[in-house]
């Protein structure tokens, strides 16, 4: 089925995907509530046959796909499917894989999202993993092997919620970006995404009107770092000081929460921040913090959206059970990320800088576009006291302090890193939107010779 014999055109200009014949899944091209942002929405109705998906509604879905490649604007699944149809076996299943596939073309081309309001099993939990965003509600239930297979193989029994409810995927998983109270405020929710998104590869985000002025000063930036190493503070704070009206659109707020991603305007622009967050896990990152902010600097670069990186980590969290789980990869995962990502990039370091962690976080030698530090900045290969204990590990402890404070002093602040052209400017903290709103201005006509599309965004 074409996608020009899959559509049609009412009075008003919606369009609408024609199933062959009736079934779980309907599409057509509609305008979000209260806005003007076209979409192509599939609703698949619980209410017929709990969703199960039919060759034919997988159909709907890639040819929905296909339509939000060729109009060019977002591809919205709203989902409550309980897996492929078995009273058509092996159809329905290669159906799912042909939507599937369609799917993965929309990839960095388009924005795929997914709001999950019910079931999503088997196949169409996968569909959930491979979209951009995922917006859960309560209701909503995903896993690829059900609580008899989990009995069956493990003997641990499980409920359904305990095995993929929304409390799973918004903490342990990161299946879910955002959630939602029922369907009709995660359509809302979509909506303010949308708003930091453009429609497709080959375009911006949308610019926001703000009366916020572009040099507004923040001055409760200055005392915002505790004078103790080991303090801590909520870096979103950080975000909401410097942002257009402090709005900050938070994804995967409860997964490793101690890496924060999520989307803000700044100056009218939609920007991307990534920041480590010393209220939990001080700042460390892990597995799925490297997972977490890799997965977002893809996103981001895919559609256009600068990045800016806030800097405050004493590196990697250290554990056999990570090592083994395959930490060099995972954490590879975000270096790789920020060194493919053309977007605009700048690079505010807060604090803590350390080891390897402060390469990855979008360091110059990771070739951003502008480096700035505060000056509690503090970047070097490791803290004074780890330094003094492996350079002078003989010496007594009234010597061991002397020469920590010393080390301090020459090598824990951001001149030296500047001296060296690490960091190219240290500013007062009051003074951080406006330095970054005028460095996002300055970098705005960055850009890079495209193929048909960058890369995908697929699940890393």
């Amino acid at each position: 089925m074409t996608t020009e014999a899959a559509t049609a055109t009412n009075g008003r200009g919606a369009v609408r995907l024609r199933a062959l014949v009736p079934g779980t899944a309907s599409a057509r091209v509609e305008s979000l509530p209260g806005t003007d942002r076209r979409v192509v929405t599939v609703r698949i109705d619980p209410a017929h046959r709990r969703g199960a998906l039919t060759a034919q509604d997988s159909t709907t879905l890639a040819e929905a796909a296909r339509l939000a490649l060729s109009q060019r604007i977002p591809l919205l699944v709203i989902m409550a499917s309980s897996g492929a149809d078995v009273n058509e076996g092996v159809a329905a299943l290669h159906g799912w894989g042909s939507a599937a596939l369609a799917l993965s073309q929309c990839s960095g081309v388009v924005p795929v999202v997914f709001v999950a309001v019910g079931l999503a099993l088997s196949g169409p939990a996968l569909l959930l993993g491979m979209a951009d965003i995922v917006v859960m509600t309560p209701d909503a239930v995903a896993y690829v092997s059900g609580p008899a297979a989990v009995s069956q193989w493990t003997g641990q029994r499980l409920a359904p919620e305990a095995l993929g409810g929304l409390a799973v995927h918004d903490r342990t998983t990161g299946v879910a970006a955002l959630t939602a109270a029922d369907e009709n405020e995660a359509v809302e929710v979509v909506a303010t995404l949308l708003d930091h998104l453009p429609d497709h590869a080959d375009s911006l985000a949308p610019t926001v009107p703000t009366d916020d002025p572009l040099d507004r000063p923040s001055p409760e930036l200055q005392d915002l770092i505790p004078a103790s190493a080991t303090g801590s503070y909520d870096v979103r704070d950080v975000v909401r000081a410097i942002a257009d009206d402090g709005d900050f659109l938070e994804l995967r707020s409860r997964w490793a929460p101690q890496l924060v991603t999520g989307l803000t305007h700044l100056g009218g622009m939609a920007v991307g921040v990534i920041a480590n967050q010393p209220q939990a896990m001080a700042g460390t990152l892990d597995i799925a913090a490297s997972q977490k902010g890799a997965r977002f600097v893809s996103f981001c670069d895919s559609f256009n959206v600068p990045l800016l990186t806030l800097v405050d980590t004493p590196g990697f969290m250290p554990g056999k059970d990570l090592e083994w789980r395959g930490m060099i990869r995972h954490g590879a995962e975000l270096v790789y990320a920020y060194a493919d990502a053309q977007v605009p990039r700048v690079c505010l370091v807060l604090r803590k800088a350390f080891g390897g962690a402060y390469i990855v976080m979008d360091s110059k030698g990771m070739a951003n576009d502008l480096c700035l530090a505060w000056p509690s900045a503090q970047i070097a290969v490791m803290g004074a006291q780890g330094a003094v204990q492996i350079l002078h590990r003989r010496e007594d402890a009234d010597t061991q302090a002397r020469l920590a404070q010393a080390y301090e002093e020459e090598h824990l602040n951001p001149y030296t890193a500047a001296a060296r052209g690490y960091v190219d400017l240290v500013i007062d903290p009051a003074d951080t939107r406006a330095t970054v709103v005028r460095a996002l201005q300055m970098l705005a006509g960055k850009r890079e010779t495209l193929v048909s599309r960058k890369h995908g965004n697929g699940p890393l």
